[in-house]
């Protein structure tokens, strides 16, 4: 018992690190992606975080199990390195005991990746597209961000608000300079420059059309390179803003729950539903191939078998993405499916494990 208290807290503190680094550096990328999105207008800035939250889920789906994996090979393997080891198997620690204590450690994160799998995550990638899809209801004064030039209508309106403020009728731009084009990539076009006092959004109540209302109005309209601008002063002024998209229900099989998928005939559907058992079945495999895998030479150091060791897990996980997506697409028969990959995986742990010895140095057979 002290024994597997002191593997299980080794290995758990170490994932926990590995775990942290992989998340920052995902969560990272993922929002600068985001904030683009925020700053090209496609997104508002106040629900990055909030999209960044649901998809927390999906993303630890896939850390997990290469943290658990990472952590075993360089738990024991550092034990191997400083002969920690050599003291456990004096102690009496045998192959098949050092294997067990490692599934018992593993069996933790199976239970939280199942959760992931089988619920959570589906349910964040859910919120997650209708979030988006509420976002592409919004007008351009929803998601302006004060003191940036945002371009939209496909790059054929440019807006730009010095001040944002929220009063009593909505959203207020102060200071707005609007510049549209006819057509944008035309020579001859013609643009038309609009600077008012402030801007906000108005609905026509008969017939549902979105505006952006212009109250003291200064516009300028003409060709470029051209001396002959004609220019206009109004009181208010209206643009007319794009239709929301339609809002339609979410059918991507990424985003079911668990119960949706099962018995289902939609290749879609088989695939997404054995992509989650996969998630799970992964982790007992990749335990059983990462324990006889650390061992290492101490003179070759704790590190040796790492880049090995990615190889190896990136070719599992990439061959479960492939034969996810040839099921999709009908390809490949769901009775095959991802069956065969955990089985050549699952031999080659048997395989290491039946030529590995804790008493010697070396790895496989003789």
């Amino acid at each position: 018992m002290i024994i597997f208290r002191y593997l299980t807290r080794q290995i758990l503190q170490v994932m926990a690190a590995v775990t942290l680094i992989l998340l920052i550096v995902g969560l990272v990328n993922r929002f600068i992606q985001y904030l683009g999105q925020a700053v090209a207008g496609e997104l508002a800035s106040d629900v990055l975080l909030l999209i960044i939250f649901y998809r927390l889920p999906d993303f630890l789906l896939v850390i997990l199990p290469l943290a658990l994996f990472l952590g075993i090979l360089l738990v024991y393997g550092r034990m191997y390195a400083e002969n920690e080891m050599t003291v456990l198997i004096g102690s009496g620690l045998s192959n098949r005991q050092l294997l067990g204590v490692s599934l018992a450690s593993a069996s933790f994160i199976i239970l939280v990746v199942g959760a992931l799998s089988f619920e959570i995550a589906p349910r964040g990638i859910r919120n997650t597209e209708l979030l988006e899809q509420q976002q592409k209801e919004l007008t351009e004064l929803d998601l302006m961000v004060a003191g940036q030039f945002q371009a939209f209508g496909d790059g054929s309106r440019v807006t730009y608000a010095e001040n944002i403020s929220n009063a009593e009728r909505g959203r207020q731009l102060e200071n707005v300079f609007v510049v549209s084009a006819e057509s944008p990539e035309g020579e001859d076009s013609s643009i038309r420059i609009i600077i008012s006092e402030t801007a906000r959004s108005q609905v026509d109540i008969a017939s549902g059309s979105r505006y952006m209302r212009l109250e003291n109005v200064t516009q300028y309209e003409g060709r470029p390179g051209r001396a002959d601008f004609a220019v206009a002063r109004f009181d208010t002024q209206s643009i007319r803003l794009p239709e929301p998209e339609p809002f339609n229900d979410i059918q991507e099989e990424m985003a079911l729950p668990t119960l949706a998928l099962l018995g289902s005939s939609d290749p879609a559907y088989r695939a997404e539903l054995q992509w989650r058992i996969s998630a799970v079945l992964l982790i007992p495999v990749i335990t059983l191939i990462a324990v006889p895998l650390s061992k290492v030479n101490p003179r070759q150091g704790r590190y040796s078998k790492l880049v090995p060791a990615a190889l190896l897990y990136a070719t599992y996980f990439i061959l479960l993405q492939v034969c996810r997506d040839r099921i999709a697409n009908g390809s490949l028969p769901p009775s095959i499916g991802m069956w065969w990959v955990h089985g050549l995986f699952l031999a080659l742990a048997a395989y290491v494990n039946s030529g590995w010895r804790l008493p010697g140095l070396s790895l496989g057979r003789a």
